[in-house]
């Protein structure tokens, strides 16, 4: 059986059905992170011995009928911000590069309790501020379909882990658009929830308001399976919100008939190449065959997102960081006179330029002198981008764009000009700034063979909605088969 050519629900029922055992489930995937993740970087930290040993105790609860959730006994990989007991857990930085906690995040213990079997955990930007994976402190990640190219970020490694069948899926983190975009460049599936759909206790923070963990799979049945186990209310985490299972059903026969989709045109005009344009309007196309209404319309706020993203993200972030200053947890430099010197040499070396960019920037905004002039301004334009997205779901079912202006970038090009990296952004970060759910769905290729996402936004807990037209989208298109495509290099030797 061709293990690792199979979604989570799929692991999930051969286990059941006695055909597989969790064992060779994780065994399969683990020999072949063995085998060609060092080609990839996907992986930060691999967790072999603990994986077999809690996969053979899915299986012993399995044959007991004590373990019968859909997804027990399926392996998953985690992204390296979200804290798992016992386990390191970096950021990417050499600030918490040997920092285990001694407590599990909320989602972690959920995904356990449902007897998922963790593998390790995933490459990321450093404390998650990038788009690349590429500033990692362990190294970049290479995109699985041109190891030449950035896999995207921050959550690049858990987009590439599946897209190169490393793991059938994957938890990531959504600041700006860091689920969507890796999975739009790996040709995956990636889910950004409702803000406090899913608690945030445990997940290392860059930016409060805008932070959200969310599943990276093939398959919008697998997404949604995750979705249910991980979401809910949590008295750990105040800003969690009680929100609704997924119906399974609903979603496997979801219909496009009589649905309204709106595309912001200021989404498909310039700046858009035209490999991503073609691949989107395409898909658009493939919506309206089955029987729903898609038209363009205006949405000037868009203009603004980029600065109201990046004024909102790193003035949280400069104040979340402040807690490394090398006395309490995380690195800690030798030789230091007195308590300045301290402060000052462990973050000089303890974290990366683009960390220090953006406390930097953060700094900048939230000065006494700039406080009202950027981001007292900000915080007044992020109501008015939640206006325009109110207006648009009075008429619309469902939002629709690229996820990102371009295909998978050349590495280096994003970190020699960081600009470039932030207005690559100019499609994903209105979502965060409103906290609204919003899927990646892979749509397409262009000519160089690399995936195109097209992104499905809908209104607060909508999530049925938007796994719902993803689910409708991959049934529409499954000749074609984009997200089940995986690069021949990295299942070679695979039946």
């Amino acid at each position: 059986m061709e293990i690792r050519k199979m979604g989570a629900l799929e692991i999930g029922s051969a286990i059941k059905e006695g055909k597989i055992t969790s064992v060779e489930a994780t065994k399969a995937y683990l020999d072949a992170i063995d085998a060609i993740d060092g080609e990839y970087k996907t992986y930060i930290t691999v967790i072999r011995d603990e994986a077999l040993a809690k996969a053979a105790e899915a299986d012993a609860a399995i044959k007991a009928g004590t373990l019968t959730g859909p997804l027990a006994g399926v392996p998953i990989a985690i992204k390296d911000n979200i804290c798992t007991k016992g386990i390191k857990t970096t950021c990417a930085s050499k600030m918490l590069g040997n920092f285990v906690p001694p407590y599990d995040a909320e989602v972690i213990r959920k995904i356990e309790d449902a007897g998922m079997i963790i593998l390790g955990k995933t490459n990321m930007d450093e404390f998650a501020m990038g788009s690349t994976t590429e500033t990692s402190y362990f190294g970049a990640t290479s995109n699985p379909w041109d190891k030449d190219r950035v896999p995207g970020g921050s959550s690049g490694g858990s987009a590439a882990c599946v897209a190169a069948a490393l793991a059938p899926v994957a938890l990531g983190s959504d600041t700006g658009g860091s689920i969507r975009q890796p999975a739009s460049f790996c040709g995956v599936t990636g889910l950004k929830p409702t803000y406090g759909s899913v608690s945030r206790y445990g997940l290392v923070a860059f930016a409060s308001s805008l932070d959200q963990i969310g599943p990276i799979a093939r398959k919008a049945e697998d997404i949604a399976a995750v979705y249910n186990v991980i979401s809910g209310k949590d008295q750990k985490d105040q800003s969690s919100l009680e929100s609704e299972k997924i119906d399974m059903a609903k979603i496997a026969d979801y219909d496009l008939a009589g649905k309204k989709f709106g595309i912001p045109e200021e989404y498909i005009s310039e700046g858009i190449d035209e490999d991503v344009r073609k691949a989107v309007l395409n898909a658009v196309e493939i919506l309206k065959s089955k029987g729903a209404t898609v038209e363009t319309f205006s949405m000037p706020i868009i203009k603004y997102a980029i600065p109201t993203y990046y004024i909102i993200c790193t003035a949280e972030a400069c104040s979340n960081l402040s807690r490394y200053d090398g006395v309490k947890y995380g690195y800690r430099p030798e030789g230091v006179e007195d308590l300045g010197q301290l402060y000052i040499k462990s973050r000089s070396e303890g974290f990366g330029l683009e960390v220090k960019r953006r406390i930097m920037l953060g700094n900048f905004v939230l000065s006494s002198g700039y406080y009202d002039a950027y981001y007292n301004k900000a915080l007044r334009v992020k109501n008015l981008i939640k206006q325009a997205f109110d207006e648009a779901f009075a008429k619309y079912d469902a939002v629709l764009g690229p996820v990102a202006p371009t295909p998978a970038l050349k590495k280096g090009e994003s970190l020699s000009d960081p600009l470039k990296m932030y207005l690559g952004d100019i499609c994903t970060v209105l979502v965060n700034i409103v906290g609204i759910p919003a899927m990646s769905v892979p749509c397409g290729f262009t000519a160089d063979g690399l995936p195109v996402g097209l992104q499905i936004m809908g209104k607060r807990f909508g999530e049925e909605t938007v796994i719902g037209v993803t689910s409708a989208f991959q049934k529409a298109t499954a000749e074609e088969g984009f997200e089940n495509k995986i690069p021949e290099e990295c299942i070679r030797g695979e039946g």
